[in-house]
């Protein structure tokens, strides 16, 4: 089992005739290996050629009443990536994942509003994407450094996710589903959100959890596991030399207002009986041991 994907999952790349749309789609079907869950494209007026042997059509409605596909992956450029996630939910997609950097924080926090009562499920933007290892992968992850088995993983930070998955491999520690939540402000799921999924998936034995400062996310993440949570959390939190007010990498990584800070997100994790380390090269070492325990 896994949580948001998986080998049954039927894929519409929004941008698919751009130079990333195509670039990713292709690889993200070589690593199928051969069961290619990738069923459409989309780009306005293009509809009708064909990338990879998938076929392009106009609209995501137009796509999904031919393919019956049921997840969006979007490399559409900023200005118009918040209106590719409107067409995706009105097409009442399951899940969206957004990849697009540097959308206009306005554009999202009205289609955020407009989303209000859907049930697509969003992940990103500015995400790295969404990967069950040995049976799909959508974004940019590198899907070699990945592993089947039962180790969740959620991270704002897409560097962050490709580290805690490399240690985590070489320890022989696969990963049941590993979910790049994305660095902007205004996102969709929240590492609580996903945390509470792998909660209830039984082929998800553990969770390493990267956060960074920005926000509160992660202490009310924190809250929830505290009171909640069945299985062993490994957390690390990135930016604990950040100075307030100054951001650090992606856009929601700042500390204003006093809020946000590292060590409070530590201290609240630690609280919650999470394991947190403050060396992000022992995340795969913790986790090991916190199954041990």
């Amino acid at each position: 089992m896994s949580i948001l994907i998986n080998k049954d999952s039927r894929v519409v790349t929004q941008g698919i005739t751009g130079k990333t749309g195509m670039f990713h789609t292709h690889h993200s079907i070589a690593y199928a290996n051969g069961k290619n869950c990738y069923v459409a494209g989309v780009t306005p007026k293009k509809g009708g050629q064909e990338v990879e042997g998938v076929p392009v059509f106009d609209s995501v409605a137009e796509a999904k009443a031919a393919t019956n596909c049921n997840v969006s992956v979007i490399y559409v450029p900023p200005p118009f990536a918040a209106a590719a996630i409107d067409e995706a939910v009105d097409a009442e997609m399951e899940v969206v994942i957004c990849i697009t950097e540097g959308i206009p924080v306005k554009d999202m926090i009205r289609t955020r509003d407009r989303m209000k009562g859907s049930s697509t499920i969003l992940v990103g933007p500015n995400c790295p994407g969404v990967i069950t290892p040995e049976e799909i992968k959508i974004g940019i992850m590198p899907g070699y450094i990945h592993m089947k088995g039962r180790i969740g993983v959620v991270s704002r930070s897409g560097t962050l996710t490709y580290e805690v998955v490399d240690q985590l491999s070489k320890l022989g520690l696969g990963q049941s589903t590993c979910v790049g939540i994305g660095g902007d402000p205004v996102n969709g799921l929240k590492h609580l959100d996903v945390m509470k999924m792998f909660n209830d998936d039984p082929d998800t034995d553990g969770v390493v959890m990267c956060g960074e400062i920005g926000g509160t996310d992660e202490e009310e993440c924190a809250a929830w596991i505290a009171d909640n949570m069945t299985k062993p959390v490994v957390g690390f939190i990135a930016g604990v030399t950040a100075p307030p007010g100054k951001r650090m990498g992606h856009a929601g990584a700042i500390i204003s207002g006093g809020k946000g800070t590292a060590d409070e997100k530590i201290a609240a994790l630690e609280a919650a009986g999470v394991s947190v380390t403050r060396n992000p090269s022992d995340m795969g070492k913790l986790m090991a041991e916190a199954l041990q325990r």
